[in-house]
């Protein structure tokens, strides 16, 4: 294997300001013995804490509450109705919120869970919400882990599997790297049960019709995915600027392992998350209403600033908050556009006031700025 290849991925995970890692159910369970892989899992948790302590932003993604679920009742996730699956996840859930909150005790760091369903990532109101809960977490030191709501989503609504949700999770908050956590150490020319001696694919810098062949259709015993929902994850999750690191998590110290330049498959992304981010605010939505700024909130605009409400001078159009707004300078120049933190009835309410009179004028704090820096893009100059 190329050296260079396993390097580029330890960097990717290690330089990440916000990394996502997904663990798969068939890490957790070992269904074999009927029991959750505490020790192994005990491991991991010290690789993202010790992440963590540098600096780094760590959400997990996790599956395992369907099959946590099944040890309890004795059941088969196979044979299971949807209903069952469901009330088999409720009861899952909870043993895996408790596994996470002792293991992160363990290190003095609280754990925090969120269950999202498709339409908490497409529907953009939700998708903002979801974004700023997170990164409140996140300030605040503890740790996410995310799974799929299985109790309420229905086959309309799931991800399907939690590769492409970790992938959308990344996407959200704008992560410089994924790493999925498999039963598999990467992706392989052939498949490797078949041929051991199948050549890894260290490092894949476009995802070509020659890559998606490789995937297959192999699915692990516990888990919902397979190498194809894995290739469908790498595609989001480097089209939105995300890098993304697929390696096996079978032994302990998994995200340690990627860090030693342990074998891995590397999809590289071409751009950064803010700049895609950025790219994707400017050229493909459709904008709600425009907002007239003061020549105070130009400058402070153009210098890489948030747009605050005390800079409005008047607001035109119907929007929702998440929609994508114009903004203009008071001689009525497009100057920029982004994506609004309050709705056109509130933002009417505050504008002209300052950030610290935003509870008392609506009621709540819903944020100090109208629209984040990085929810905004400046627009080019004629």
């Amino acid at each position: 294997m190329n050296p260079s290849a396993t390097t580029s991925a330890a960097s990717a995970t290690g330089s990440a300001k916000t990394l996502v890692v997904k663990v798969g159910s068939s890490l957790l369970v070992d269904v074999n013995a009927g029991r959750f892989r505490r020790e192994w899992f005990e491991t991991l948790i010290q690789d993202l804490v010790s992440l963590q302590a540098q600096g780094t932003r760590v959400i997990v993604v996790s599956s395992g509450a369907i099959a946590l679920g099944c040890l309890t009742t004795g059941s088969s996730r196979a044979s299971q109705t949807l209903a069952q699956n469901q009330a088999t996840a409720a009861i899952g859930q909870i043993t895996l919120a408790r596994e996470f909150e002792r293991a992160l005790a363990r290190h003095n760091v609280t754990a925090a869970q969120i269950l999202l369903t498709l339409d908490d990532t497409e529907q953009r109101t939700r998708y903002l919400n979801a974004r700023t809960a997170i990164d409140a977490i996140l300030e605040m030191g503890a740790m996410p882990f995310i799974n799929e709501n299985d109790t309420v989503a229905t086959s309309e609504i799931r991800f399907g599997d939690n590769d492409r949700l970790a992938a959308r999770v990344a996407q959200m908050m704008s992560a410089e790297c994924l790493v999925l956590l498999s039963d598999v150490s990467g992706l392989y020319a052939e498949d490797p049960r078949n041929n051991p001696e199948a050549r890894l694919i260290a490092r894949v810098e476009a995802i070509t019709p020659d890559i998606v062949s490789m995937a297959g259709t192999a699915v692990s015993g516990l888990g919902s995915g397979g190498m194809v929902t894995k290739i469908d994850a790498a595609r989001i999750a480097v089209e939105s600027g995300c890098d993304m690191v697929l390696a096996s998590g079978t032994g302990n110290h998994p995200v340690a392992a990627i860090l030693d330049s342990g074998v891995s498959t590397h999809f590289v992304a071409t751009v950064s998350p803010r700049a895609r981010r950025k790219q994707w605010i400017a050229g493909s939505l459709q904008l709600c209403g425009r907002i007239t700024v003061d020549a105070g909130a130009v400058d402070a605009l153009k210098q890489g600033g948030s747009l605050l409400a005390i800079g409005v001078t008047a607001i035109e159009g119907e929007f929702e908050r998440g929609d994508a707004v114009g903004v203009n300078d008071e001689a009525g120049h497009a100057m920029a556009r982004g994506l609004v933190a309050y709705g056109s009835g509130d933002a009417r309410r505050i504008m002209g006031k300052h950030s610290r009179d935003i509870a008392a004028v609506l009621g709540f704090n819903g944020g100090n700025v109208l629209i984040h820096r990085d929810d905004l893009v400046i627009a080019s100059a004629p």
